[in-house]
């Protein structure tokens, strides 16, 4: 059946990527049946209930359950018998050695091959390495099912609305056959924005040059920030005067911890790996990396000098976990990886995130997680922001102040309003910004008595 009319949609995965696809995809018509293999989440969606912290989603799971245009199984073979589209969102983890981990996936299209429809069109939204689709072809070794890569540029905290109001449409088929291509670009008709078709080698690539691009990007600013610092410059400036510049633009330039999430590490390490294989030396992204694991330590550094060079011991409050504001995702967060270098050299933590509201075993085992950002607070030697939920900046900081035990505030986001913190008798100390503390801090010192 043509998208036009309604397609019927399988979509095997319902994390981040899976579950806002099904449930877009039936906002715009389409009929979706979404698979996952844990059964409590399967239930949960059933019930309308989303399953992830994102805007939007809840309200158009509710409308496609109640529409009849989307529904809930358990296992992918449930889904995918009677479709014409399957649109596969399943994990492709950073494996050991920083490739990506494709078993997933390819247990997922063994597990379809038999029970594909014929003309049925298999869609490959997963990120996963240049060559897969060629791949998944193979797996499948059937001539009337078509492989077509269309990847996902979703934002987390944004996924709904990205997925509504896209920057462009990417569609890659592996012999550049117009047909299954067209059938698969049908599905976002109702979309206004541009469709490019290509062959699935360079749909792919895209996605890994895209947040490849914005991890190169990020780590940049951030080392900008540090230069800053060394000359008392303001980032802040630096980076409006740069966005000025059409060229340039001003996204992507906050100074932070550096970078995380379910996305861009595991991207750049994968390209790397992809790089390495292919026998290119990608040394300004490996550069892009290391610089990353250098800004968390400098972040330590900042820490251990405010108060006073030895962190054994010694109470820090963290307000943030998550990788970014509006989703509830802790993983690779730059929040947690300061946290456990900050562990590590004995510090004794306690922090509040608004959507960590107990512990993560596994993953939270260095916090205490509090439930308030003034409990976070109480007794601290300093308190460092790592998040840069909004409510941070509306705190009443007077109030913190009379819960620290020690004077510093170390925004790694660069959330607040200095002279607000400044006001309560704290000492305020961002990333590039001018030290209200003092100096500004120079490498060395941020690196000197780190944990060996």
């Amino acid at each position: 059946m043509g998208a036009s009319l309604g397609a019927k949609v399988a979509v095997i995965g319902a994390g981040y990527v899976g579950l806002t696809t099904a449930a877009c995809l039936s906002s715009l018509g389409h009929r979706v049946v979404c698979a996952d293999v844990v059964q409590e989440k399967v239930d949960a969606l059933r019930r309308g209930e989303a399953t992830i912290r994102e805007p939007g989603i809840c309200e158009l799971v509710v409308d496609g359950l109640a529409s009849g245009r989307l529904d809930f199984v358990l296992g992918a073979s449930a889904a995918a018998a009677d479709a014409d589209i399957v649109i596969l969102c399943v994990p492709t983890p950073m494996g050991a050695t920083g490739e990506a981990d494709l078993r997933t996936l390819e247990s997922v299209v063994t597990e379809l091959r038999e029970l594909l429809p014929p003309g049925c069109v298999v869609v490959n939204k997963s990120t996963v390495p240049v060559g897969t689709a060629a791949r998944v072809a193979d797996l499948i070794d059937r001539a009337d099912v078509a492989v077509v890569s269309n990847p996902e540029f979703l934002r987390e905290g944004f996924a709904v609305h990205d997925f509504l109001n896209p920057d462009r449409i990417v569609v890659g088929s592996s012999d550049r056959d117009p047909v299954p291509a067209r059938r698969v670009a049908g599905l976002y008709e109702k979309l206004d924005t541009a469709v490019l078709v290509t062959d699935s080698a360079s749909a792919e690539m895209i996605k890994y040059a895209s947040n490849c691009y914005l991890a190169t990007r990020l780590s940049f600013v951030n080392t900008v920030a540090e230069l800053c610092e060394y000359l008392d410059a303001s980032i802040d400036d630096v980076t409006a005067g740069m966005g000025y510049d059409g060229r340039i633009g001003n996204a992507f330039l906050r100074p932070g911890p550096g970078w995380g999430g379910s996305c861009l590490p595991k991207d750049t390490f994968a390209l790397l790996r992809t790089a390495e294989s292919a026998g290119s030396d990608f040394a300004l992204l490996r550069a892009a990396i290391e610089t990353n694991l250098k800004q968390q330590d400098l972040v330590v550094g900042k820490v251990r000098k405010a108060v006073g060079g030895d962190l054994a011991g010694v109470r820090i409050g963290l307000l943030g976990l998550t990788f970014k504001a509006g989703t509830d995702d802790l993983r690779d967060s730059p929040a947690l990886a300061v946290a456990r270098r900050l562990a590590a050299e004995g510090a004794e933590l306690s922090a509040y995130d608004p959507s960590v509201h107990a512990p993560v075993a596994g993953v939270t085992d260095d916090v205490r997680v509090t439930g308030t950002a003034y409990h976070a607070a109480n007794g601290a030697a300093a308190i460092v922001v790592l998040t840069e939920w909004p409510e941070f900046r509306a705190l009443d900081w007077a109030r913190i102040a009379d819960r620290l035990d020690g004077r510093s505030v170390i925004d790694t986001r660069n959330l607040l309003d200095p002279p607000t913190v400044a006001r309560t008798g704290l000492a305020y100390q961002g990333i590039g910004r001018p030290d209200s503390a003092g100096a500004p801090l120079s490498r060395a010192a941020a690196m000197a008595g780190q944990a060996g």
